[in-house]
């Protein structure tokens, strides 16, 4: 597995998740604020897929948000680890290439034959402000 920070060198993905995200990232940024908060973990990971969740815990899907296409668990690198969705021997690498999750948002895209960690942005305004 492969650790893709750009979107959109994944352009199949880039309009679905994007308009699911913009719906859901403030939802995400709270799970994010709290894990690290909790000190369950400095690594927070979205698993992002559009059948039932294998890896985290069920946030937020088409079944309590409308108009949604992805469920959307939290999870953090430990678990990942555990599950050996990261080796041990990545897990320095994966650490060094995680950005600033107070800026960024880890997901970790399940899809039929595309299964990746993926970065976007959370949404601000010019002035640095979060976007409602």
């Amino acid at each position: 597995m492969q650790n893709t920070p750009e979107l959109n060198s994944q352009g199949k993905y880039l309009g679905t998740i994007t308009k699911d995200f913009i719906k859901v990232y403030s939802v995400l940024k709270e799970a994010s604020y709290q894990i690290r908060k909790r000190n369950f973990s400095k690594y927070p990971i979205f698993p992002v897929s559009k059948q039932d969740l294998q890896v985290g815990q069920h946030i937020v899907g088409p079944q309590q948000k409308e108009f949604l296409e992805w469920n959307y668990g939290a999870s953090y690198a430990e678990e990942f680890l555990q599950k050996e969705l990261i080796l041990v021997d990545k897990y320095e690498e994966f650490k060094k290439s995680y950005k600033d999750a107070d800026e960024f948002c880890c997901l970790f895209v399940i899809d039929d034959d595309f299964v990746n960690f993926v970065y976007i942005p959370y949404p601000v305004d010019e002035e640095g402000n979060e976007v409602l």
